[in-house]
């Protein structure tokens, strides 16, 4: 009997990437659909892939905060290890997705993941370990603490996925 494996792996990881890419085609129809019709001149100035980056960030961000008040509320870690694992989770989320959906990257992961790295730690130490840290410190509540990093943080990372990462 032939040894059909090679054909099979080959064969599914195209059907893969293909399903990858018409699901990221088709968020991207959507978010230029949404573009389109803002108000007040703002289609000019946001982009599709920084709808994009605000609907993957935010379920990420979402899932940051779960997982943040489930290791420090729930198994009572400290505020700087849950900030670390949780963040460890939804940095790697954010990045299949972006890379899938959103910027619809083909570049070779391996080195484009190492630059995504150094992006994320320098990130990771300004603003949240660094911002969420120090707000703590000053008795704001973590949670909160980690919302207003966050807004920094989304700026930041925007424009390093969009013009670093994933060069659109």
């Amino acid at each position: 009997m032939p040894d059909t494996r090679p054909w099979h792996r080959t064969r599914v990881h195209t059907d893969l990437r293909a399903g990858q890419s018409r699901l990221g085609d088709r968020f991207h129809r959507l978010c230029e659909a949404v573009v389109i019709r803002l108000p007040f001149g703002l289609r000019s100035i946001v982009a599709p892939t920084f709808l994009g980056f605000c609907l993957i960030n935010g379920l990420s961000f979402g899932v940051d905060l779960v997982v943040l008040t489930g290791l420090h509320s729930g198994l009572g870690l400290p505020v700087p290890i849950a900030v670390t694992a949780a963040y460890a989770f939804a940095f790697t989320l954010s990045y299949v997705l972006n890379r899938t959906f959103n910027f619809q990257s083909h570049a070779p992961v391996g080195p484009q993941f190492a630059v995504y790295v150094v992006v994320v730690v320098l990130n990771y130490l300004t603003f949240i370990l660094g911002m969420t840290s120090v707000l703590t410190a000053m008795d704001v509540q973590y949670q909160l603490s980690r919302v207003l990093a966050g807004i920094c943080e989304g700026v930041y990372m925007y424009c390093a996925m969009r013009w670093v990462v994933f060069r659109c």
